[in-house]
């Protein structure tokens, strides 16, 4: 089975070109997707993207509406566990769409399960795609490290709670423990969320830390920016603006105006190889 690396913003990915969706990805509750993202006896990721046509089995099963996109991003969280949408992850979908062959450069329809979703890309600079609406919900607490912090629920095709630390805590940000996944309103998330812990906005720019559900702590998430975007300008009263967001990994941009959100940022392909390829014996 052959593989791609890649990552934005060192948010990695294993993606897996399967046009007609014959890997089964669900065998053994998500066994072959734990083994690909395993940090020590697989390849490594945050999740696993497969390329899959919008008319193969596995989009039709998952009801997505292909509208114009030919392409299909069938995401899994590195726990096996499925995953509506991610920023980062259809930026390298988009990315690797191109350097197979399979796009040209510009603007491209990507269908997920939180809908199509615009990517533009090009073969060098970084990659946008139009993330859609972020739709604000009520808000809600979390308690992370001893801490008990009030956020606000973001829906940007999948759940987040991004938290604005009060000033006085934004400081110990870097600090954090961010390993175990933090409490939440099991009734208002029913599926899992993930949680977003952010810095004021100041200068346009806020700096973000992510637990996302079913990979643990990354070292960024393109919708946790866009919620986390969202939620600093909530916090000082505006509804649109463009937000300078600086996570572990790197630096994407993220602009809100009111229709809808769009994310700016790298995606770059770091391997390709061969997975279960026997390894040659030396002497």
């Amino acid at each position: 089975m052959e593989f791609v690396k890649g990552h934005g913003t060192e948010n990695d990915f294993v993606v897996l070109t399967d046009p007609d969706g014959e890997i089964d990805l669900d065998a053994g509750d998500g066994a072959l997707v734990r083994a690909l993202c395993h940090r020590r006896r697989g390849i490594g990721a945050d999740g696993v993207l497969r390329v899959a046509r919008t008319d193969a089995p596995v989009a039709v099963a998952a009801g997505v509406d292909a509208g114009a996109a030919t392409w299909f991003m069938d995401y899994r969280n590195a726990d096996g566990s499925l995953a509506e949408m991610c920023g980062n992850g259809v930026r390298v979908f988009a990315r690797h769409l191109l350097v197979a062959g399979l796009v040209a450069p510009g603007t491209h329809p990507v269908a997920t399960r939180a809908g199509t979703r615009w990517v533009t890309v090009d073969h060098q600079g970084p990659v946008t795609v139009d993330m859609g609406p972020a739709i604000l919900g009520p808000t809600s607490t979390t308690r992370l490290d001893g801490l008990e912090l009030t956020g606000v629920a973001v829906d940007v095709g999948n759940p987040h709670l991004a938290c604005v630390l009060p000033a006085h805590l934004a400081p110990r940000l870097d600090a954090l423990d961010l390993a175990r996944p933090p409490a939440h309103d099991a009734t208002l998330f029913p599926r899992g969320v993930n949680v977003e812990v952010l810095t004021p906005l100041a200068d346009g720019a806020v700096t973000l830390r992510v637990h996302e559900r079913g990979s643990g702590e990354t070292r960024s998430c393109g919708t946790g920016t866009v919620a986390g975007a969202v939620a600093a300008l909530d916090a000082v009263g505006r509804g649109t603006g463009a937000v300078t967001v600086h996570t572990p990994g790197g630096t994407l941009v993220v602009a809100v105006d009111g229709a809808t959100t769009t994310l700016t940022g790298p995606a770059e392909l770091v391997a390709r190889g061969t997975w279960g390829a026997p390894v040659p014996a030396t002497h």
